[in-house]
């Protein structure tokens, strides 16, 4: 590309660069928008557009690398070219099948190119290239970039570690793939490839760093360089062992253990004014504890020899260092460590002795659960941050958490030593905690750390209480005070509460009777870290059930105070209305999401139209800046919970309240929103029982039929049920503006799609269900030529049950639809003669009999005995297929489908919002599910209506069943089938 084309691809760039306008390309408009905004808006779309177009010329990949290399510019310019790139490569690099999608020329320049670059570059711009390297491994390491690990050994520096460094990141960032990977002949392989190259200039580096560290211990900026490198190493020793034990590592294992421990135990002065900033000596141990930790779990016969030594070094560590915040990682690795060796009964031993065990409560446990001054600064300064990291079941490295594992580790070999020893400490620390709040807050956290086994969910708190330790009379002793009192100090009161959330399970119904109003109460404190704690702790509660799937707390427990609590919940969470500050607290959110869940259309008696005020605000506040993932998913499952419980209610027209904000979200492309939006909008659809698709949807059937939403993978499931959705109720549009094939056409690019013909399939049947065989019939030949297409390059299981059941619905629609199997048969033999009867003997029968949904059993069944009556091919072509489709019904009636009517599961579960892939891609809503599809809702009993409907097709067809049935079946199935016709 000439430089003046790269000069202004690097202005398209450089203008995109504005955070506060980063908005995709408008979508068609639904209404129009502030005017000003428009012009806000106008240069960016105009850049963006732009960028679009040039990503389309050949060799873009390149022109943003040539960009990215070029020093002389801006380095935010060069970041962003990074990005771009990084980006680019994720959506254009190969297609769902791995095939690549730019010319192989410019994927080899790439590859030859990009591993020098990211090495050549400054930090920031080096983490893009390195995630970009990443994903072009994913899809072509080792195999298509066989040459990769040896293009990196022969650029391994033994005196720049800048260069080393760029080397092993890119290594790591690789390698470190394989990590939560079960093994395969594949992998194996593939890690065979890496250590054969890798293995021996890997030892190599171990010797070289640490000679450099020592020739370097007093120039500070070189050794932070070689003690980066010794930890790039360590991460790497533990990705070259996370699936068996290499050879190279073996061999050297005695070596490799002995530079462990120096550096476990490396001080150096440079660092030792260093209070809260981690320095990389932490770093390094704290990698070299993740190396034990993996050690000790994996390979305990190469291992175990080294155990007893190990322990002592990283007890050692433990008992060196203070409570500053530079050591709270290395402390929690540290305890995860010994942890994972009190996890091996033969090296628990070490630890069973009670004056051992008193020492580890003093030097270890004490030390790291006690609050300290930087843990109340969090407190007061932080409180959001506090809470996120002390709730139960959070998964962050904290040395509070750590240490509690390390004890109930402990606790599951040793139950009655380790609570005698520990109560100890609790009754020292009760008595103390009569003048001290701080050490009844240790008293409380010791108590709460034994008085626990197993794990202690996020769901249910502490379903396992240690067998030594009374709950209830701990907390009547000591606990419920705090709770009710007025004034003084915050924290134990912040104690009482966390005490009710983590034993919830553990109280029964009459309990949480009594609890629950000072819990309420508690919402009302001026302080950040107890309303919150409340406001979770009553969601959890309210979520609970007992062994019978029943809530502990009822809609008729909460419904009394439901009005002012949420009244009161709105207040705290638009406190502050900035759009950062406001979707701040989640636990708020989400504790409004349960109340509405639980007292479903009960929000029609607590002021629907101000509780609908409160969301629809917050919704056009966050909407500018949607940074809190969490707290904008439990703010949209909660607009559903109104829409799913209130949607006919005669007091609000939700449609008309939710209109405008969210057409606008479609209107600004808000990408974190759209696919909420839609889903919302399918519930409203799937809730209007009144038939005709309600004036204002009409608006939106051309902008999803339009391709910009499509582009975005997150969005494609909503769109696809809302499209579900609205096809029956606008059946006269669609065929009437020639909009069916626009839908087919969607239909069919989502069926070629390896992660979307799922989403295919509700369009399809959707389709089918609403139209009859005269509006289908010049696409059905097409539709079924694009499925037995897929059908023939290895299908997935659940391909070949949509497949099925697809065909079951056309099946099952004889009569008025003017479809059933000889509609279906018709156009499957007129693209190839022959092809039904292994289409139904190999896909239809063998994977119908593996249906587990209700409902696609019930549709089977109604399919099998529709074409027993009704179907020409089957009665004289067909004639075996008649007795096996006989069969297959007879199959199905042993265990009757029954299908439950109504949205489904009263107990809604949420997404787990602590799962490493929420906000990624597609969130569901639960209260926006969608019930299993049941196209004959008024056949309740299919027993029943096979029986009936047989009978009266036998007599009206002058017993043509029973002379079929009496030809093709055995006497077996002749017998089983009987009472359906008698």
């Amino acid at each position: 590309m000439a430089a003046n084309q790269l000069d202004h691809l690097a202005q398209l760039l450089e203008a995109t660069l504005d955070a506060r306008h980063h908005r995709k390309g408008k979508q068609p408009a639904l209404h129009s928008s502030n005017g000003h905004r428009r012009a806000d808006f106008l240069h960016l779309f105009a850049a963006e557009g732009a960028l679009k177009e040039e990503a389309k010329k050949p060799q873009y990949s390149l022109s943003l690398l040539n960009i990215v290399a070029t020093d002389a510019r801006p380095t935010n310019i060069r970041l962003a070219a990074a990005l771009a790139f990084k980006n680019f490569i994720r959506h254009n690099y190969v297609d769902e099948e791995g095939n690549y999608k730019l010319p192989l020329d410019e994927v080899t320049t790439i590859k030859q190119e990009l591993v020098g670059l990211m090495i050549s570059s400054p930090p920031t711009i080096q983490t893009q290239l390195g995630e970009a390297i990443s994903l072009i491994a994913d899809s072509d390491f080792w195999e298509r970039w066989d040459t990769l690990i040896s293009d990196l050994v022969s650029r391994l520096s033994p005196t720049d570690s800048k260069i080393t460094n760029g080397v092993l990141e890119v290594a790591h960032s690789i390698f470190v793939r394989w990590r939560p990977l079960f093994s395969s002949n594949a992998l194996n392989i593939e890690v065979l490839h890496v250590v054969n190259t890798f293995g021996d200039p890997f030892i190599q580096m171990l010797s070289i760093a640490d000679q450099q560290i020592e020739a370097n211990k007093t120039n500070e900026k070189a050794l932070k360089g070689w003690l980066e490198t010794m930890s790039l190493l360590m991460r790497i020793l533990f990705d070259l062992s996370c699936q068996d034990l290499p050879p190279v590592i073996e061999t050297n294992l005695q070596p490799i253990t002995a530079m462990l421990r120096k550096y476990l135990s490396y001080t150096n002065p440079l660092f030792d004014d260093e209070e809260d900033e981690v320095t990389p000596v932490e770093v390094l141990k704290s990698d070299i504890c993740d190396a034990l930790h993996l050690y000790v779990t994996k390979y305990d016969d190469d291992f175990g020899a080294y155990v007893q030594e190990f322990t002592n070094n990283v007890w050692n560590v433990l008992s060196s260092i203070g409570p500053q915040k530079r050591y709270d990682v290395l402390v929690s690795k540290a305890l995860n460590f010994l942890t994972a060796v009190a996890s091996y009964h033969s090296h628990a031993q070490i630890f069973n002795n009670e004056q051992v065990l008193s020492t580890i409560v003093e030097k270890v446990i004490l030390p790291n659960v006690t609050l300290r001054e930087s843990d109340i600064e969090l407190f007061e300064d932080e409180p959001i941050e506090f809470i996120r990291r002390d709730l139960e079941g959070s998964d962050t490295d904290s040395r509070r958490k750590a240490a509690t594992d390390f004890l109930r580790k402990l606790l599951d070999d040793f139950e009655g030593l380790v609570t005698q020893v520990v109560y100890k400490y609790i009754n020292h620390y009760l008595e103390t905690g009569k003048t001290d709040w701080k050490a009844k807050d240790t008293a409380v956290y010791l108590f709460l750390a034994i008085a626990a086994k197993g794990a202690v969910t996020a769901a249910q708190g502490v379903k396992t209480v240690n067998s030594y330790v009374n709950i209830i009379e701990f907390f009547q002793q000591h606990i419920a005070a705090d709770l009710v009192a007025t004034g003084g100090e915050p924290i134990p009161k912040v104690d009482a509460i966390k005490f009710l959330y983590n034993f919830r399970s553990q109280l029964s119904k009459e309990q949480w009777g009594g609890a629950i109003n000072p819990l309420i109460q508690n919402l009302a404190s001026p302080n950040y870290v107890v309303y919150t704690y409340a406001a979770t702790t009553l969601e959890r509660v309210l979520f609970l059930t007992d062994d019978q799937g029943q809530h502990i707390l009822s809609r008729a427990d909460i419904q009394p105070y439901a009005k002012d609590l949420l009244q009161h919940l709105f207040a705290l969470v638009e406190k502050d209305t900035s759009a950062a500050k406001l979707q701040e607290n989640e636990f708020l959110m989400r504790c409004i999401m349960r109340v509405l869940i639980v007292i479903k259309d009960g929000v029609l008696e607590c002021g629907i139209d101000s509780i609908l005020d409160h969301l629809i605000n917050i919704t056009n506040v966050i909407k500018e800046n949607p940074s809190n993932p969490r707290f904008y998913y439990f703010h949209f499952e909660a607009i559903g919970a109104i829409v799913r419980y209130c949607s006919n209610a005669p007091q609000v027209n939700l449609l008309s309240r939710l209109w405008a904000p969210f057409t606008f979200i479609l209107n600004e492309d808000v990408t974190e929103f759209v696919p909420f939006v839609f889903q919302i909008f399918t519930q409203l659809l799937d809730l209007n029982k009144s038939g005709p698709i309600p004036g204002d949807f009409k608006a939106l059937i051309d902008v999803v039929l339009a391709p910009g939403f499509w582009e975005t993978r997150g969005n494609i499931p909503p769109l696809a049920k809302f499209i579900a959705a609205i096809i029956p109720k606008a059946t006269e549009e669609i065929v009437k503006e020639n909009k069916l094939e626009a839908i087919l056409a969607i239909f069919q690019s989502l069926l070629n799609g390896k992660k979307t013909d799922q989403n295919a399939f509700d369009i399809l049947e959707a389709i089918i269900c609403s139209f009859p065989s005269s509006v289908l019939e010049p696409y059905f030949g097409t539709i079924l030529t694009l499925i037995f297409t897929k059908l023939q390059k290895s299908p997935s299981d659940s391909y070949k049950t949509r497949v099925a059941s697809f065909y079951h619905l056309v099946s099952a629609r004889s009569g008025e639809a003017g479809l059933g199997a000889d509609y279906f048969i018709k156009h499957a033999e007129a693209i190839q003669s022959g092809v039904f009867t292994p289409f139904y003997l190999q896909v239809i029968i063998p994977t119908t009999r593996e249906f587990a949904r209700p409902s696609d059993r019930k549709l089977a069944v109604i399919s099998y005995s529709k074409t027993l009556v009704d179907s020409k091919a089957f009665a004289e072509r067909y004639m075996k297929g008649w007795g096996f489709t006989c069969n297959a019904l007879l199959e199905l009636l042993k265990n009757p489908p029954k299908v439950s009517a109504g949205a489904g599961d009263e107990i809604l579960n949420e997404a787990d919002v602590d799962d490493i892939g929420f906000g990624i891609g597609f969130t569901p809503l639960s209260t926006c599910k969608r019930p299993p599809r049941d196209d004959f809702p008024e056949i309740t009993d299919v027993q029943q209506w096979v029986g009936e409907f047989l009978k009266a097709s036998d007599q009206a067809h002058n017993g043509l069943v029973t002379k079929y049935a009496s030809e093709r079946l055995t006497d077996e199935a002749k017998a089983v089938l009987a009472p359906y016709l008698t």
